[in-house]
């Protein structure tokens, strides 16, 4: 786990990954604030994960907020919401995440077919979403690849590794060691137009898990790595 403890707004924390996300982070020690449409909705999860903590532990503290809330109040900022309610869930808090880091899970799902790759025009959804916040908001791409359900259950080992694409490599080194945090291996996967691989990758592993009856298949990179590249 890193030495350093962040306050983390999950936007979208009512939802499976998101809720998912939050829990794992909080177990590791970084205080959360788990962000909904609906306060109440939020603070009804919070409540939830809060309760999911051994007695003693020295896991951080969780508490609901709406949206504009937490993403103001949140150092670090994580979009975990459908495809379909990105962008109107991101325009009410442009403002909210100027200066910040900004950590997009959406992979562009579009029913009935999200098992065949869908990506947007442009290329890449979280491209989109940098677009839209401009050059003040460090956006970084993760957590595409994760089934919800391996992150639900705190005692549960992860055997998926994540991409991470950002354009800044500083920025990528603190969504990798969150990954640590949250019990997977995170790799410089380049920038963030790289995405666009990562967010096709989540149809590709849904149409591997209804061929092969997998729950939940995810990605692993092989080989030692050996000095760290730009």
């Amino acid at each position: 786990m890193t030495d350093t403890k962040s306050v983390i707004a999950v936007i979208g924390g009512t939802g499976n990954q998101g809720s998912g996300l939050a829990m794992r982070w909080a177990r590791a020690g970084h205080d959360i604030i788990i962000g909904s449409r609906d306060a109440d909705r939020a603070g009804q999860a919070a409540t939830e994960i809060t309760a999911m903590a051994p007695t003693g532990s020295a896991w951080g503290s969780i508490r609901g907020a709406d949206n504009l809330s937490a993403a103001s109040e949140g150092e670090i900022v994580v979009l975990a919401v459908p495809y379909s309610h990105q962008i109107a869930t991101v325009t009410p808090i442009v403002k909210a995440v100027k200066g910040k880091l900004f950590i997009d899970v959406t992979a562009p799902l579009m029913p009935p077919k999200v098992g065949t790759v869908q990506l947007p025009e442009g290329g890449s959804a979280v491209v989109a979403v940098q677009a839209m916040l401009g050059e003040e908001v460090t956006v970084v791409a993760a957590f595409q690849n994760i089934a919800a359900q391996h992150l639900a259950d705190p005692d549960h080992e992860i055997d998926c590794d994540v991409l991470v694409c950002g354009n800044k490599k500083a920025a990528r080194e603190i969504v990798i060691n969150l990954a640590k945090d949250a019990g997977m291996t995170g790799w410089h996967a380049g920038p963030l137009a790289n995405a666009a691989a990562a967010e096709a990758m989540t149809s590709v592993l849904i149409s591997i898990n209804r061929a092969h009856k997998i729950p939940g298949s995810g990605i692993r990179i092989t080989g030692t790595p050996a000095e760290a590249e730009d």
